[in-house]
Order: C-alpha cells, then structure tokens, then sequence
C-alpha cells in the first residue's frame, strides 16, 4: 500500500470510528431534547455504611416517577484515577433531566420529591445541587 493510500485508509477509519463512538454515545438521545440538568451531590452521614447508600439509591430512584423527570441517572463514586481535580468525597449522585424550567420547578414541590426528603433525609450529612441549563 502507498503511503499517501494508507495515510487516506487511517485517516477514514479514524473518522468513522469517531463517529460510531459519537453515535453510540449513552447522552446521545438526551442532547437538546432535554436542555435542563439538575445534578445533585449526597454526602452520608455514615459514609462507610453501604446499607445507608443502597437506601439512598432506592429513594432517588422513586423519583423517576414525577411525570416531569425525562431522565434519572443515579451514581456511586467510580474508583477512576486519582487527580487534584476529582471531588470523590460523595457518596451518591442524582442527575436528572427535564424539558424546561417548569418541569424542574414542577419536580421541586411534587408529593414523591416530599416523601423522598421525608424517608432520606435522615441519611445524608450534605446534599450539593447544580442546576444548568444547555448553552
């Protein structure tokens, strides 16, 4: 194979294999469709109980019921690298995604957000919430 041919051969395979990666993507479907991001950080009050973070995985989990979530991914802490710019001091994450404003607002005072804070709140020491919009 000519050199200039194998240079053209990596640089197509490179772009396609770019491209199935891109399309293959987890978020893919989220992307535009659902341009409000509430990301919520729970740090526990008995950090190595693993019972207290799998109670606080099942309650966040019932909050895919409001009819305004789009979207419930909920996190534990990944044993990635260790770098000064990695926060692994919490225990379990919640984000979800939601249509607009008025979803979210809506989400804030539903009856399962309430009962949700009523039956957990017990568990965590300090809760952190991020709320973004797509630019």
């Amino acid at each position: 194979m000519k050199t200039s041919n194998r240079r053209k051969f990596i640089a197509t395979s490179a772009t396609l294999a770019a491209g199935a990666a891109v399309s293959a993507s987890p978020f893919k479907k989220v992307g535009n469709k659902y341009p409000v991001v509430h990301h919520v950080f729970f740090w526990l009050k008995n950090p190595a109980s693993i019972q207290d973070r799998d109670q606080l995985v099942a309650g966040v989990k019932t909050l895919s019921k409001i009819e305004t979530v789009r979207e419930l991914r909920v996190g534990v802490v990944a044993a990635t690298e260790k770098r000064d710019v990695v926060d692994n001091s919490w225990a379990v994450s919640e984000l979800m995604f939601f249509s607009d404003l008025a979803g979210q607002a809506i989400y804030q005072t539903h009856p399962v957000h309430l009962e949700f804070i009523k039956n957990c709140s017990h568990l965590w020491e300090k809760v952190i919430v991020y709320d973004a919009v797509d630019a």
